[in-house]
């Protein structure tokens, strides 16, 4: 297969206790022959020592918000620097592994797919909070049910793009917002979204989580605003 330059995109805010580890493991991730990364960290206003970290981290491209913008903007700021023909969204914490970014990547190398999404729920139910379980169940049947596709995992944060496919979604979201709306705009511009088995290692809201049951709500709205407007 030929070289391919694969663009990490991640978002952080506040992780100073995870993201020098996080960063770790996708610079030493295996992705394949002839597959190369660049690390893009968009530092969202951080306030706990995380933007020191970042600068004194080698090998990254760093870029910083003045102040906490979300989620969703920091994507729409790292995705305007990607180099890469490819890209995909990492947190800034440890529940997912990005040794599972070589499986997501052959579809696309292979040209079965521009869009794969790294699905918790392939290989069974995965250890998380009930209420956290639930709402992931809602909205994959939620966006299945819409768009007539079918998803086992709308809401995970393994989301890979051909970057010129994530570009043309002219992407407004700002907070966790943009989950749905890259999925709606997906499906309605007619990728097919393919989903493989990712592993996933939930932690607590004590630990850092952010997302909570209004994110799930605002999630629902928007695959539904996306769905009928056009």
């Amino acid at each position: 297969m030929r070289p391919l330059l694969l663009s990490v995109l991640v978002p952080a805010y506040n992780e100073a206790d995870t993201i020098t580890e996080a960063i770790r493991r996708v610079q030493e991730a295996d992705l394949g022959e002839g597959v190369t990364c660049e690390v893009i960290v968009v530092d969202d206003g951080s306030t706990d020592g995380t933007r020191e970290l970042l600068r004194q981290t080698s090998g990254i491209r760093l870029v910083e918000h003045e102040c906490n913008r979300g989620k969703g903007a920091a994507i729409r700021t790292g995705l305007a620097h990607a180099s890469g023909e490819v890209v995909v969204i990492q947190d800034a914490d440890l529940e997912y592994d990005p040794a599972d970014f070589r499986r997501m990547l052959e579809p696309i190398r292979q040209g079965k797919a521009a869009v794969v999404y790294g699905s918790r729920f392939l290989n069974g139910t995965p250890r998380m909070r009930l209420a956290n379980l639930i709402a992931n169940r809602l909205l994959a049947w939620s966006a299945t049910l819409l768009f007539g596709r079918r998803l086992t995992d709308e809401a995970t944060c393994y989301k890979m793009f051909r970057t010129e496919v994530l570009r043309a979604m002219d992407l407004r979201a700002n907070r966790f917002d943009f989950c749905p709306e890259a999925t709606a705009k997906a499906l309605r511009a007619g990728h097919r979204i393919l989903e493989v088995p990712v592993s996933y290692q939930a932690r607590t809201a004590a630990e850092g989580k952010k997302i909570s049951w209004r994110d799930g709500v605002a999630a629902f709205w928007t695959l539904l605003k996306y769905r009928l407007v056009r």
